[in-house]
């Protein structure tokens, strides 16, 4: 990551990229007690505009309340920190917002509470598609996706993050772009960094948060625009016969946007192309993003 931004926000400062050092003692470090968000900022050309900034900030502050980890700075701090980041580095590219905060100095005691000592850092960089959008493989994960009977869902904390990578390294090894876990009943949760969707006669179908998918902000930006585009959507569980079946699949996320799969194993989704209702969401998504649909102008932040 040649390109991370010169400055960092840390602790309030700007600071150079070489300077943001912590001890090899951080809490963090040894336990996974870290909190992070995604965020991205479009640049349409003319303007930088930060997607659904406020939602993430408050996501990024109730996933520490899971552990009771404390964020030591306001939402305003937080908000004014990753503007003016996008500032100082003089951002003029769409670019990734990294803003994450975890515990610090606190040996090795497990009983975190809300007095132990915490940082806050935020980075960018310039960032383009994770993946291919003409269309991925993904397969079935040998690793199911915890529940909230052993490890909060809906925390976006550093070591929930280890489940994802064991369900990447079982695709990668497999031959595959991405890998689709189950939950504990054996429906379709999500990948893992992303939700899913579904098209089955032309309605919009993802798993609930019940499922232990994240309750994610593109998802619920999707939602909540494909009413306005006419197409109707349901939440509800995904068997995995029934995603193998489904006429068009994809994927969601800050990072991944939206990801079309046109195979599933062996099994060819569609004709094996982006299907038409997977194209009508990206469009309309890509519209809001570079802040040509004024009906959702509203989710963008404008840096400058």
């Amino acid at each position: 990551m040649s390109s991370i931004s010169k400055l960092i926000w840390f602790d309030g400062k700007f600071v150079k990229h070489s300077n943001a050092k912590i001890p090899v003692t951080t809490h963090a470090i040894h336990y996974g007690t870290s909190i992070f968000e995604g965020i991205r900022a479009y640049w349409n050309g003319k303007k930088l505009n930060i997607f659904r900034l406020d939602e993430h900030i408050t996501r990024f502050r109730n996933s520490g309340k899971f552990y009771d980890i404390t964020l030591r700075f306001s939402d305003k701090e937080i908000k004014n920190g990753i503007i003016n980041l996008c500032k100082k580095n003089k951002i003029k590219t769409s670019c990734y917002i990294r803003p994450f905060y975890f515990v610090g100095q606190y040996g090795i005691n497990l009983h975190v509470t809300k007095k132990a000592p915490t940082h806050a850092v935020v980075f960018c960089f310039p960032f383009g598609d994770l993946f291919n959008k003409n269309g991925i493989t993904v397969c079935i994960s040998k690793w199911k996706k915890f529940n909230d009977s052993s490890t909060p869902t809906q925390a976006k904390m550093g070591g929930n993050y280890l489940n994802s990578i064991l369900a990447t390294q079982d695709a990668k090894k497999r031959k595959f772009d991405e890998a689709i876990l189950l939950d504990k009943d054996n429906n379709v949760s999500e990948a893992p960094g992303e939700n899913i969707f579904i098209v089955k006669n032309n309605i919009l179908i993802t798993p609930p948060i019940s499922s232990s998918a994240l309750d994610g902000i593109t998802r619920k930006s999707i939602l909540e625009f494909s009413k306005n585009i006419n197409i109707k959507s349901k939440i509800r569980e995904i068997s995995k016969d029934e995603l193998k079946k489904a006429d068009e699949v994809f994927l969601t996320g800050t990072a991944a946007e939206i990801t079309p799969v046109i195979k599933i194993e062996t099994k060819k989704i569609g004709d094996g192309k982006v299907g038409k209702t997977t194209k009508q969401v990206m469009n309309t998504y890509s519209e809001i993003v570079m802040n040509n649909n004024k009906k959702f102008s509203k989710w963008l932040t404008s840096v400058y």
